[in-house]
């Protein structure tokens, strides 16, 4: 048995608009798929329900990784490998050398962080070198935004819902 299902798409022309419209859709039980936006929209996620991301989790985790990995590295050239008077400083315990150590460990921490979150967020979103653009409408990368929504059944309703709440342009596409 087969699944008729009817992909419909909403183009807007502002992100305002697009708001209004995706609380509407949603206050009538109506599931939306994705929306395609070229910038973030503030608001957006509560709006279509989305959970809270975890990236800040994994940078914190990311930058605790850069601390660890400066504070051995250190301790390994600075104390064990090739140990340095410098200023009067001692030379033969970490703990003595530690405000001394201080903006390696800190620029260290935020590199870490930096570097292997943005990483993590362009894996996550299928955004690194050759990935497939999943985008129904070209347009949306620059002036356009889109909501995709998956229909079984009368797109009639839908369409209308949309042609009422700003949409200025309705595609279907059956499968």
């Amino acid at each position: 048995m087969m699944n008729n299902t009817t992909t419909i798409y909403g183009i807007f022309d502002d992100e305002e608009i697009l708001l209004s419209s995706v609380k509407e859709i949603r206050s009538n039980d109506i599931n939306i798929k994705e929306v395609y936006s070229p910038f973030p929209i503030h608001g957006l996620d509560p709006v279509l329900g989305l959970k809270e991301t975890r990236l800040g989790i994994a940078s914190f985790i990311y930058g605790c990784i850069g601390l660890l990995f400066a504070a051995l590295l250190i301790n390994y050239i600075m104390i064990w490998n090739w140990p340095m008077n410098i200023g009067g400083k001692p030379n033969w315990t970490f703990y003595h050398n530690v405000p001394s150590f201080v903006p390696v460990l800190f620029e260290c921490t935020v590199m870490f962080a930096a570097h292997l979150m943005s990483i993590t967020y362009l894996l996550k979103c299928g955004l690194y070198p050759g990935a497939e653009s999943d985008s129904p409408d070209e347009r949306t990368t620059d002036d356009k935004f889109l909501i995709e929504l998956e229909v079984s059944g009368d797109t009639k309703k839908i369409k209308d819902l949309l042609s009422k709440t700003g949409a200025s342009e309705i595609n279907q596409k059956d499968s």
